[in-house]
């Protein structure tokens, strides 16, 4: 069994701005692979399938972004998954131009509540994780409105062609082929 895990914040208000980056990702992959994401369980609404021959989990924590470790920390323990080597999170990053991805293998929340909550609640930074870029506050922004606002023109259609490569690149790393998404997509401009 894999997990595939895209963060954002539930409900309407929310949909379709940056801080939703992983509930986006989601939605391609479900679209890509045929995954019904609608069944509400541990605090998430997920979706059973199957991914290139492998059981697969596509999760939306329900827990609002900064609690999201808790939804996590019960789906890892019903399905008895290793979230080290079987768990691949996808979230916002705002280091990133809208556009550019970056995989990595483990590494700390670098700032990220939803992903210092996961680290908190499963006792470990060694799972899989893909940041999609959805840009840096504009010079004395506050953070909060910029994350919670929606992108916008070429910014975009960047970002949505982001969420295609942030796709490829978790089922990747649900593959166990971090390397390989790391190789194919990390530096990669859009």
């Amino acid at each position: 069994m894999r997990i595939i895990a895209g963060l954002g914040n539930p409900g309407k208000k929310y949909e379709n701005t940056r801080h939703n980056a992983g509930f986006d990702v989601i939605d391609v992959i479900a679209e890509k692979y045929g995954i019904n994401v609608c069944e509400k369980k541990h605090k998430a609404v997920i979706g059973k399938g199957m991914i290139d021959g492998e059981k697969t989990i596509l999760v939306k924590p329900q827990t609002f972004m900064n609690l999201s470790g808790e939804s996590l920390r019960e789906i890892v323990d019903y399905y008895d998954v290793d979230p080290e080597e079987e768990m691949v999170v996808i979230s916002d990053d705002i280091t990133l131009a809208p556009g550019n991805i970056r995989v990595r293998s483990k590494g700390s929340a670098g700032g990220h509540n939803g992903l210092k909550n996961i680290i908190a609640n499963l006792g470990t930074d060694a799972f899989a994780r893909v940041r999609v870029g959805v840009g840096e506050k504009p010079e004395g922004g506050d953070l909060v409105n910029h994350v919670l606002g929606h992108i916008s023109g070429d910014d975009r259609k960047n970002y949505e062609e982001a969420t295609k490569n942030a796709a490829e690149a978790a089922v990747l790393c649900m593959k166990g082929e971090v390397a390989q998404a790391m190789n194919d997509f990390n530096g990669k401009k859009v």
